[in-house]
């Protein structure tokens, strides 16, 4: 007959088992950093466009839908970075190619009368983008843990200020304009790599969107997923992941934390 002392140490050794299995399976991905996309996994690029637009909006006297205001923005982004990525465009920085995009939206929206110091000011709206809730807390602990650092599209000078204005941990800044080509290019990634002395088996591409984290597995870097629902709010669907899709599925950063046993 079974008593309870053996059934209480079948239960425990169980317990021990998951909790183990959990941690081996974050350190046994063998990652020593994780670089992050930052528009709409780190930051929540629209909301705080839509909040600061209709602020500026105010004060200037302006009638603007800063939702759809943002969404043209952003829409533009890919666009303007395939430009580059083809050859139609010489190596040009994010900040630049904002700037032509908002000179288009300016006119299509009627916003006329502004300085170039204004204009100026608002391109750099994207310097200015606020964290999601959770980014800062759950990017602390992973600091504890791993390297740190963006691998975003956005220069270098626009993603040390998004930091320095997010209060963002990074340990260092990447950046696709240090390799001269936007991701999905695979110097992009790979160039991260190198940076850090590492392989790319011992990076972790950190993404809300699938296809970030598609190109940086098919060059052999980990992958891991962190949910956004609200990134792009009712005019368009998110992108998801179940577990299994990448090496790490997590409902948002906090949760990645644990995950890596951060």
């Amino acid at each position: 007959m079974i008593n309870r002392r053996q059934v209480l140490r079948t239960a425990s050794a169980g317990l021990v088992a998951v909790i183990g299995a959990r941690q081996l399976g974050a350190q046994g991905l063998g990652v020593k950093a994780l670089v992050f996309d930052t528009f709409g996994t780190v930051v929540d690029w629209r909301g705080s466009i839509i909040a600061e637009g209709a602020i500026w909006g105010k004060t200037k006297g302006l009638t603007v839908d800063w939702a759809r205001f943002a969404d043209r923005w952003r829409s533009g982004y890919a666009p303007a970075m395939d430009k580059v990525r083809t050859g139609e465009l010489p190596w040009t920085k994010l900040d630049v190619l904002h700037r032509t995009m908002l000179e288009d939206l300016l006119k299509e929206f009627g916003i006329s009368g502004l300085t170039e110091m204004e204009k100026d000011h608002w391109n750099r709206v994207w310097h200015r983008l606020k964290p999601w809730p959770d980014s800062v807390s759950g990017l602390t602990r992973l600091k504890k843990k791993f390297t740190i650092a963006p691998l975003s599209n956005g220069n270098v000078s626009l993603i040390a200020d998004m930091a320095k204005n997010a209060g963002l941990p990074w340990g260092l800044i990447l950046s696709a304009e240090l390799a001269r080509h936007y991701k999905p290019d695979r110097e992009a990634y790979l160039s991260a790599c190198e940076i850090l002395s590492l392989k790319p088996e011992e990076v972790m591409m950190t993404a809300a969107h699938r296809s970030d984290l598609e190109a940086a597995r098919s060059l052999g870097l980990r992958t891991g997923f962190i949910y956004r629902p609200n990134e792009y709010g009712p005019t368009r669907q998110a992108d998801s992941a179940k577990q299994g899709d990448f090496d790490v599925v997590s409902t948002d950063m906090l949760d990645l934390a644990s995950k890596m046993g951060a």
